[in-house]
Parts: structure tokens; C-alpha cells; sequence
């Protein structure tokens, strides 16, 4: 029986002018993930990965294409819908984790939540029970500048995962880690997809890490040719 799927898109294009030129990343991407699934992506610099990414989050439009997350096409929303919509439903996880330096670890994972308009109560208290999870509760207050790398991502992780979406978005999230805390990290991903059915969708240039998500896709000047 097949799932139903989180996240498609249809012929996805993306075209930029760069100095009178028409020049193309993504040439009609076709891609469907399911409820549950693993999937990651490669392939070489400038093959369109990251820009895809962008497409699938709602972070770009595309040039032309459909995109389709949780049953609802994100081009065809208004903004505030597509904000609610993407924080309901998608995780994001950077190579660089992006906390805000500003706000302690605590803050950071919580604020997806103040966002979505949950008490500051309950949205500390499901970020500390992460935080514990990813092996971080004794790093609650620190600040991001205080943390080494690897505790730095799992935080990135935790708050990529605190609004239990549906489907995580990572770009590169052990490309600047070490090989041990790479696994941590990755071994943290397996956990929250079996126990949740969390769907990834992961770009890498690991392809130890690709063989062990799941389904590996290799893309080539814009297109996914396996």
C-alpha cells in the first residue's frame, strides 16, 4: 500500500538572469516524498540541490512548477498562510545552524513555538524535554557562542524539530561536524523519523551518511537522473 505523500513538486523550474543571461538551475524536477520517508540527495557543486531545497521549503518561488506540501499548493498561498503552513509542518537544518546569538539555546528551540502562539510555559518546557533528547539539558542557558559545534547543531536539530512537522528539510547537516558527532546526529534523525515518522529529505556530499538515510537521488545540472 503506498503512503500518501508530504511534500511533491511538478516540473519545478528555477531561472535567473545573471548579467543578460538566461541561465538555469533546475530543469523540471519532478519529486515526491512520502509520510515517513528518507531520502537524500547528491551530487556536485552547482547542481541545483540547495536551490531545490529553497523551492520544496517555500523559502524562493520557482520560476515555473508546482509545489505541494501537506496537500496544498505553496504558490498558489499568501504569504502568512505559507508562514503557517511551513511552520506547521517543515523542519529546517542548515550546515550552519543559524541559532541567534542573542538568545540561549532554550530560546532558540522554543521560538517556533511562541511563534505558533503557545504559551511560553509549554513551549519551554517541550523545548528542555528535546534538549534532553539531543543530549544538550545541561546546555539550556548557554548561549550558542558558548557551545562547541556539534552541540551547536543538535541544538539546530531540536529546534528544527520541535513543532513535530511533518517533513525536515537538511542541507548539509553534518558537513561541518566531526565523524563521531556526525553520527550522533544522524542516529538522532533515525530515532525521531521511526518513533515519529518524521519524513527527510536530506542534501549531502556524504555518501556514507546518503547510504544510510534511505533512498539516495543524485542530481546533475538541474535535473535528478537516479
Amino acid at each position: 500500500m503506498n503512503k500518501p505523500s508530504i511534500l511533491q513538486c511538478k516540473q519545478l523550474t528555477m531561472r535567473y538572469d545573471q548579467g543578460g543571461l538566461d541561465v538555469s538551475v533546475l530543469r523540471g524536477v519532478n519529486l515526491t516524498i512520502s509520510v515517513g520517508e528518507r531520502v537524500a540527495i547528491m551530487g556536485a557543486s552547482g547542481s541545483g540541490k540547495s536551490t531545490l531545497l529553497h523551492l520544496l521549503g517555500g523559502l524562493e518561488k520557482p520560476s515555473s512548477g508546482e509545489v505541494i506540501l501537506d496537500g496544498v499548493n505553496i504558490n498558489m498561498v499568501n504569504a502568512s498562510k505559507l508562514a503557517k503552513l511551513r511552520n506547521r509542518s517543515l523542519g529546517f537544518i542548515y550546515q550552519s545552524h543559524h541559532l541567534l546569538a542573542e538568545f540561549t539555546v532554550l530560546e532558540n528551540v522554543a521560538m517556533p513555538l511562541l511563534i505558533a502562539n503557545l504559551s511560553i510555559q509549554e513551549a519551554k518546557d517541550r523545548a528542555v524535554e528535546l534538549l534532553k533528547r539531543v543530549g544538550l539539558g545541561h546546555r539550556i542557558e548557554h548561549k550558542p557562542g558558548e557551545l562547541s559545534g556539534g552541540e551547536r547543531q543538535r541544538a539546530a536539530v531540536a529546534r528544527a524539530l520541535i513543532n513535530k512537522p511533518k517533513c525536515v528539510l537538511a542541507d548539509e547537516p553534518t558537513g561541518n561536524l566531526d565523524s563521531k558527532t556526525a553520527e550522533q546526529v544522524y542516529q538522532l534523525m533515525l530515532e525521531l523519523n521511526q518513533e515519529l515518522n518524521v519524513s527527510f529529505l536530506v542534501v549531502t556530499h556524504d555518501y556514507a551518511l546518503a547510504e544510510k538515510i534511505g533512498t539516495v537521488l543524485r542530481m546533475e545540472d538541474g535535473v535528478i537522473v537516479s
